[in-house]
């Protein structure tokens, strides 16, 4: 069963992931049985996990909601996420190894030659590259717990971080702030680091009300 409800579990996370699943949509769980051959137990207790974590609300006798926050809420989370994030950065520019940070220089590479090459166009495609760099220097914080946090507040606004590039510019700026936090963390610059973070992850409110306009 726990196998079964994990597995449960994983497909929600991957739609969130992947952009399947957005705020508000509805989750059901017959779907969920289906598709996996489990029975209703599994979905129940892989919806009861998500709802600890704050990514879904159950409905009754529907299944459940994928999260979607008021302004009040987004702010609220976007503070804390931005802290997360910034500690990250300011954790790999003291312990980032090797490694890691041959990880971290193909991630920022990738995300500079979609700007050149790309320039606004796909940004679903650079979205995936800016999940590969921010999951880079997570990595390179050297503290597995702290991953887990970041990934679980980053899903309660992932959808709206991927409408941020639909912006114009906005995938240029992005990667020329991905260069210079992987510039800082290089230069064991921790304070540098966590400042660029921040201010990278951060959004101020009428950009945040033109995204939750945006999403509905």
């Amino acid at each position: 069963m726990a196998g079964q409800t994990e597995q449960i579990l994983n497909a929600i996370l991957s739609d969130i992931d992947c952009g399947r699943l957005n705020p508000g949509d509805v989750i059901e769980e017959a779907p969920l049985m289906q598709a996996h051959g489990v029975s209703r137990t599994p979905v129940r207790e892989a919806f009861i996990q998500l709802e600890t974590a704050g990514l879904i609300r159950r409905l009754p006798r529907k299944g459940a909601m994928l999260f979607k926050p008021t302004l009040e809420e987004f702010l609220a989370i976007l503070e804390v996420h931005a802290k997360l994030e910034g500690q990250a950065a300011g954790l790999a520019a003291r312990r980032m190894s090797p490694q890691h940070g041959r990880t971290l220089e193909t991630a920022v590479r990738a995300c500079e030659a979609h700007a050149r090459d790309r320039g606004d166009d796909d940004p679903e495609g650079y979205y995936q590259h800016n999940l590969r760099f921010h999951e880079a220097v997570a990595l390179a914080a050297g503290n597995p717990f702290l991953v887990e946090l970041i990934k679980t507040n980053a899903r309660k606004l992932m959808a709206y971080y991927r409408a941020r590039y639909r912006y114009p510019d906005s995938i240029a700026v992005s990667a020329r702030e991905h260069r210079r936090i992987a510039t800082l963390i290089a230069a064991h610059d921790r304070a540098g680091a966590e400042a660029a973070m921040i201010a990278h992850v951060q959004f101020d409110e009428v950009t945040v009300m033109d995204l939750l306009a945006a999403l509905g």
